[in-house]
């Protein structure tokens, strides 16, 4: 190829961000010729691997900003060591139909059972069809709040909180709060309910509620807002990480 058509080709490739195009076009030319192909299938093939490349890109960068902890996904489950209400429920969760539908989804049990893996790989999956999500914990989402509180930017806060296709709160319920931390928490979660997903994982059941909030009219508040609609998920059983780590040991 001419040395100034060539340059031209990466100079306008640059302007107009078009990397997997700039890389590709010599050796897809090559190939074009070889193969006999038409200009257009020449240009459909470059075109079709710009916008695969950008669509994987998307969703490494929505993965990246949801803010995950670890990448545990839905295919690592070992699904049958799972308690049997999520064994049953799973296949129609994993379709994603409940956070189009502004459901909620609680996973509530003992520790080691699986409730943040399932929660994780449902925010993984739905990043990959182009939602958006934020992974967070539900002390830290607090302390959020509060600071957004006291520089008087919290209504920012909430604008962005409520944008969100699928919110997963986690650890829910590890530590108690007062009556302030409690109405703040209710406000917050109460902007996106009957329109928004959010996923909650607790180890308590509802009964023991009223341990982390203090107020029972709160607390009532707070589990009906959160309950309404929503998928509610029996996760308590053997502890899924115990299995998982005599597995590992037995390999």
């Amino acid at each position: 190829m001419e040395k100034n058509l060539s340059q031209d080709i990466i100079f306008y490739s640059k302007e107009l961000r078009l990397p997997t195009f700039r890389k590709n076009y010599e050796t897809a030319a090559l190939e074009a010729t070889r193969g006999n192909l038409t200009f257009e299938q020449y240009l459909h093939n470059l075109m079709q691997q710009e916008y695969e490349a950008r669509a994987e890109n998307r969703k490494k960068s929505q993965i990246r900003k949801a803010g995950f902890p670890q990448l545990k996904y839905l295919q690592d489950l070992s699904r049958k060591d799972l308690p049997l209400e999520a064994q049953e429920r799973l296949p129609l969760l994993e379709r994603l139909d409940f956070i189009k539908d502004g459901r909620n989804l609680i996973l509530s049990g003992n520790p080691g059972t699986g409730k943040t893996h399932i929660a994780i790989g449902l925010g993984i999956k739905a990043c990959s069809e182009g939602l958006r999500v934020l992974f967070t914990t539900v002390p830290r989402m607090l302390t959020h709040i509060r600071e957004s509180r006291s520089e008087k930017t919290l209504s920012n806060l909430e604008q962005r909180f409520e944008k969100y296709d699928l919110v997963i709160c986690d650890e829910f319920g590890y530590i108690s709060y007062d009556k302030q931390g409690s109405e703040l928490l209710f406000n917050h979660l109460s902007l996106r309910a009957g329109h928004k997903s959010t996923i909650i994982t607790t180890n308590l059941s509802f009964e023991r509620w009223p341990e982390i909030f203090g107020d029972p009219t709160l607390t009532a508040a707070i589990v009906d807002r959160l309950t309404h609609r929503a998928f509610l998920i029996n996760m308590n059983g053997k502890s899924y990480r115990v299995k998982e780590t005599r597995k590992w040991n037995e390999k």
